[in-house]
């Protein structure tokens, strides 16, 4: 069965360190892709302005499963968007105070908030990611439809607080490790899976025609739902045991080698 849609997380899986891709070589691909009604989709825990960013000259071309699942754009038409009662707000801002975090930054629909007092280097950092980034005074009452919160950490300690997070706020929202110290806080039930779920539904493919690459544990579930589930040689060891195949690093643009390999037809991709 050949394959007929490709979603990619951004950070640490498409894109290299340097938060860059080797455009010249994609874009010989994706009009290939094109020619054979193959899509490509975009997945990641990401904003959905920075996303569409890396693709100026596709945006409307190519679909977006933006912050975590909770923003689904095609072709530059708005899908789906979920939103986070007011309620939940409160309640994770108050239990996350608790807790020795780096940042705090709440995702929306129009924009990403932070607090007005972070600091100057904290705010020109977290711009890196969020192309749409407001200081506001507090998070309560925002106009507008928010999708989850992002935090960072000390790497070294994600994994514990995963597990003191998920047991104090679980119930709220679903607390998932982005790489690099990062874990995001989404609505419980949406992912890039779920996401993706709507694309296929929307286009008509299943998940032997699917295969997904991705790094962090935001990725497990599209991995694991899709026949190819791909990980990253700089994944995450959770990512690596939940996946079905394996590829270069990001720095070695594995993705990139790995449509190759389905635009000839070689192993796995052999019809």
């Amino acid at each position: 069965m050949s394959i007929k849609l490709i979603a990619v997380d951004m950070d640490g899986t498409f894109l290299n360190d340097e938060m860059k891709y080797n455009k010249e070589r994609f874009m010989k691909q994706f009009r290939e892709l094109n020619a054979r009604g193959i899509k490509f989709v975009v997945a990641s825990g990401n904003q959905y302005y920075q996303l569409k960013s890396f693709f100026p000259s596709i945006e409307n071309e190519i679909a977006f499963v933006a912050e975590n699942g909770a923003y689904v754009v095609d072709s530059g038409k708005e899908l789906f968007s979920g939103e986070m009662s007011k309620e939940t707000i409160k309640k994770v801002t108050d239990i996350l105070e608790q807790y020795e975090y780096k940042n705090l930054i709440v995702c929306g629909r129009k924009s990403a908030y932070i607090h007005e007092d972070v600091g100057e280097e904290e705010y020109k950092q977290a711009r890196k990611y969020y192309h749409m980034l407001q200081k506001v005074p507090h998070f309560e009452n925002l106009n507008d439809k928010i999708f989850k919160f992002s935090t960072s950490f000390s790497a070294d300690h994600v994994s514990e607080l995963l597990r003191n997070l998920k047991k104090a706020i679980g119930s709220l929202v679903t607390p998932v490790s982005s790489g690099h110290g990062d874990i995001d806080f989404i609505i419980p039930g949406l992912h890039k899976a779920s996401g993706i779920k709507l694309l296929q539904e929307r286009w008509g493919i299943n998940d032997a025609e699917s295969i997904a690459f991705g790094d962090s544990g935001n990725d497990l579930e599209m991995i694991s739902a899709v026949k190819y589930g791909f990980a990253m040689a700089n994944a995450q060891k959770m990512v690596k045991d939940a996946a079905s195949y394996s590829t270069q690093s990001n720095n070695e643009e594995g993705v990139l080698h790995t449509i190759d390999s389905i635009l000839k037809h070689e192993w796995p991709f052999i019809e």
